[in-house]
């Protein structure tokens, strides 16, 4: 007769012992063996230290390839370069934890902050500057308190009045005053930033540097970040402070990873994933400064018509990037699980063409294999 039964492995078994009166026998079938292990993924995220890779064919990369790299970033004298793919470090150059001047870079981190805040209704994207009382020295027009918070994260407020931090360039190239209203053309406009700063504040009662050490820094463990590296900027010219701190390639690469996994940092939601993917989505043809498409203080590639964040380069439509002056980058690519930071030493008067960062970051996307 055939008998069925569960072995303490809790496997079921089938046996077939002799039947004398048949004459017939069978044999026992076989335990269904253990199923293999199950491979585990490689971490996707650092611990207190980043890891770097012995092998860089481990992760998809050429060895041989990213050798190329060191003599163009020793010829460019650039100051830190660090590529990020699985969560770890693929190639690093240069000093990845000094504490180098963000400039501009502080503009994505301002736009990162206001996920958490937006998704809560403490600050509302559709508030005009009337609404929520902003005004400047020379005071703002009626139209010109028209203008939204969103108005003013996509730099389409229309307010030309004087801002803080601005370089020459920015003064030279800026609209007249009253010359475009709210929401209708796009201009990389310093009072904009800066006045986002002022409405963070004031809607959260928050400091803006207390706010990325705590929000950002401590869950994605910065080694280095601390609130005394940001100074804000005040003059006469502006009530609206610039905000702009020091930060190290190594932290700015833990911030890009976050970007890269919309938001997520190991098992926890950091920024909500809605706001990185409209955060980092082109809402304006910015090619008349940066030859791209432009976000929420966000430069994004825009492939379809031929917008490139960065020249001699060839980069996915979904890249987008950090950008300060001088040749500060943070370039996230989706599609390709990469993270690239690139640091320049201002304080030092170095300063690299956006053209030459290209070819240094063509070679990184020719070793991907």
């Amino acid at each position: 007769m055939i008998i069925r039964e569960i072995n303490r492995y809790g496997k079921l078994i089938t046996t077939c012992c002799l039947i004398a009166l048949v004459g017939a026998a069978c044999k026992s079938t076989s335990v269904v063996p253990d199923p293999p292990p199950i491979k585990e993924e490689p971490s996707l995220f650092p611990g207190a230290q980043w890891e770097i890779i012995s092998k860089a064919e481990d992760v998809g990369f050429s060895s041989s390839k990213l050798a190329l790299i060191a003599p163009k970033y020793d010829q460019y004298k650039s100051a830190a370069l660090l590529v990020i793919s699985k969560g770890k470090v693929v190639y690093q150059k240069g000093n990845i934890n000094h504490k180098y001047q963000s400039h501009s870079l502080r503009k994505s981190f301002l736009s990162a902050l206001y996920g958490n805040y937006v998704k809560d209704g403490t600050i509302n994207l559709q508030s005009t500057m009337a609404d929520l009382v902003i005004d400047d020295e020379e005071g703002l027009t009626n139209t010109e308190k028209q203008a939204t918070v969103q108005d003013l994260l996509q730099a389409r407020s229309g307010i030309y009045h004087p801002a803080l931090y601005e370089s020459e360039a920015m003064v030279n190239r800026k609209p007249e005053r009253h010359e475009h209203a709210p929401g209708t053309f796009w201009y990389y406009n310093n009072w904009d930033f800066n006045a986002l700063g002022t409405i963070f504040m004031q809607q959260t009662g928050k400091d803006i540097y207390q706010t990325i050490y705590n929000e950002l820094a401590i869950p994605l463990q910065m080694e280095h970040f601390k609130v005394s590296d940001g100074q804000y900027i005040s003059g006469e010219v502006s009530r609206h402070k610039a905000y702009p701190f020091r930060i190290s390639a190594s932290d700015l690469a833990r911030f890009g990873l976050l970007m890269l996994h919309k938001g997520k940092w190991k098992n926890r939601q950091i920024l909500p994933e809605e706001w990185v993917i409209e955060s980092t989505r082109s809402y304006s043809d910015a090619s008349a400064s940066q030859n791209s498409g432009y976000g929420y203080m966000w430069w994004v590639n825009k492939l379809e018509n031929q917008y490139k964040l960065l020249p001699n380069v060839d980069l996915p439509a979904n890249a987008y990037m950090a950008s300060g002056v001088g040749g500060q980058i943070l370039l996230v690519i989706p599609t390709l699980d990469l993270v690239i930071v690139h640091r320049v030493d201002t304080d030092a008067g170095q300063s690299l063409s956006n053209a030459n960062i290209g070819r240094l970051f063509q070679l990184i996307i020719d070793a991907k294999l």
